[in-house]
């Protein structure tokens, strides 16, 4: 591995492109500065797809980031240090264990933050930017692995790294070519490639992320079943023999609006809701027995479905769905989860 010395950058050693023609009036500027950075996304998209470009790097890096035994270390300053801290925070929230540092603060004592089995992923788009020179040094010293991503595949950062992930260096969309606004997106959308790379190979479920998302309304909805539902004595349960009239008794008694009807193994063999009650009126409710009136194919889910899958579940149904049996793997009934239990949790 070389290691140069970083240099303070020209104006010819940034990666920025030219300024692409720039129309007139806000609206259509605006569209422009759109455009440009989308052009600057669809580059991107291409270079992963071409291994030569960025797709074996990136494969390289997924590589030593999933064997990782300690954290990412991410970093960046500017604007790049902008988009690092996103990233940052992104990797943490979706399963990669992770921490951002001050390239400047690094450099007065926060590289004790840094330790071995770490990995260093750095942002720079010229990949000239001296605030970074002591953190890449500390990876050389302790060998860390350093994993660049910019523009300038010739950079001091790059040559230096241990994978070098060059983007693809396209036109900013500041009329004078000079603001970070195109080289910012594509730094962002490859930290969120990144990020769900890592996700997808680790496995990581949407319970995980509600693991690390509890609060607001991102956490209520997922929450899982099994934390909302009715269980014990609050199910509302009986026999396929149980006369109607008792079935009334039970279904006021637990007040969830619906009645499972369990056979002599546990297993539930159907549900009588309220609104099958009311259509049982017209019989004598002394001597029709639940079985002649429960819907033997109900509406059923597992425990550990998160809250906001419960509710997409209840409101697909043509015909209005209020509670929920929620049954474990041999089909016995754990709990009851009703349509107010989502709402009053914040996930409707």
């Amino acid at each position: 591995m070389n290691t140069p010395a970083f240099s303070s950058a020209s104006p010819r050693d940034t990666g920025i492109g030219p300024p692409a023609p720039c129309p007139q009036g806000p609206g259509a500027d605006a569209a422009h500065v759109v455009r440009t950075e989308q052009a600057g996304l669809d580059a991107l998209a291409r270079a992963f797809e071409t291994p030569h470009t960025l797709g074996n790097a990136f494969a390289q890096a997924l590589d030593i980031l999933l064997a990782l035994p300690g954290r990412v270390v991410v970093t960046g300053i500017g604007k790049s240090g902008h988009i690092a801290r996103k990233i940052q925070a992104t990797l943490a929230s979706t399963g990669t264990p992770s921490l951002y540092v001050h390239p400047a603060e690094a450099s007065h004592g926060d590289l004790g933050m840094i330790q071995r089995g770490d990995a260093i992923l750095a942002f720079s788009n010229s990949g000239e930017t001296t605030e970074l020179g002591d953190i890449a040094a500390h990876a050389r010293q302790t060998g860390l692995p350093l994993l660049a991503v910019t523009s300038r595949a010739d950079s001091t950062l790059a040559v230096s790294a241990t994978v070098a992930l060059t983007l693809p260096s396209t036109p900013e969309a500041c009329p004078m070519g000079l603001a970070p606004t195109t080289s910012t997106a594509v730094q962002l959308a490859f930290g969120d490639a990144l990020a769900v790379a890592l996700l997808r190979l680790r496995g990581f479920t949407a319970t995980d992320f509600g693991t690390f998302h509890p609060g607001g309304r991102l956490g209520a909805r997922l929450r899982t079943v099994r934390e909302l539902m009715h269980t014990g004595a609050a199910i509302p349960l009986a026999r396929p023999d149980t006369p109607m009239r008792d079935i009334i008794v039970e279904m006021t008694r637990k007040a969830l609006g619906c009645v499972g009807i369990v056979g002599q193994n546990g297993t539930l063999a159907g549900l009588i809701t309220d609104g099958d009650l009311r259509r049982a009126l017209d019989h004598d409710l002394t001597t029709t027995l639940a079985e002649t009136v429960m819907n033997p194919r109900p509406l059923t889910i597992e425990p550990d479905v998160v809250a906001s899958e419960a509710l997409r579940a209840m409101n697909e149904r043509a015909r209005p769905v209020t509670s929920l049996f929620v049954l474990d793997a041999q089909r016995r009934p754990v709990g009851v989860v009703h349509i107010h239990d989502l709402i009053r949790a914040g996930v409707g």
